[in-house]
């Protein structure tokens, strides 16, 4: 397992899809890890490069896995998508995460902190409230026209 230079996580509720490649790019790694397993099988791993994609979960996994002395890189979904080959299924996807990554012109996204998480979510929280707000506000202003 000394030859892998660069891996492609999918991550999913239970299990992680992981691909593995050498520097010229063949597959030298597929194997499904429990989420328990993960952390512990990149433990043992020399350090590489590891490409997730980006969603809310992908950030918690990142800073782990940087952690460890991996170098960790996010790769917005749209640009994962034209990398799938066939059906879409997990193990494809780690394989199309690990191709869209060795492309020296793929942008990736920036790896957020616990805490700017954290903001966002109150933000987030925020906005549905004043949505929520709004939408009863008019279904009252609504009520009371109709029935005057």
């Amino acid at each position: 397992m000394t030859d892998i230079t660069t891996i492609g996580l999918d991550l999913a509720k239970t299990v992680f899809q992981v691909h593995g490649a050498d520097k010229d790019g063949r597959p030298v790694l597929r194997k499904k890890l429990r989420r328990g397993q993960v952390l512990g099988f990149f433990a043992g791993l020399p350090p590489c490069r590891i490409g997730l994609e980006a969603c809310g979960s992908a950030h918690y996994w990142a800073r782990e896995l940087q952690a460890l002395r991996h170098e960790v890189r996010l790769i917005p979904p749209q640009y994962v998508n034209p990398f799938v080959k066939t059906n879409k299924n997990d193990a494809c996807d780690a394989e199309a995460i690990c191709e869209a990554l060795l492309r020296p012109t793929m942008r990736f996204a920036p790896i957020k902190s616990a805490e700017q998480q954290s903001i966002l979510m109150l933000h987030r929280a925020r906005e549905l409230l004043v949505r929520q707000r709004t939408m009863l506000i008019n279904a009252l202003r609504g009520i009371a026209t109709s029935s005057g």
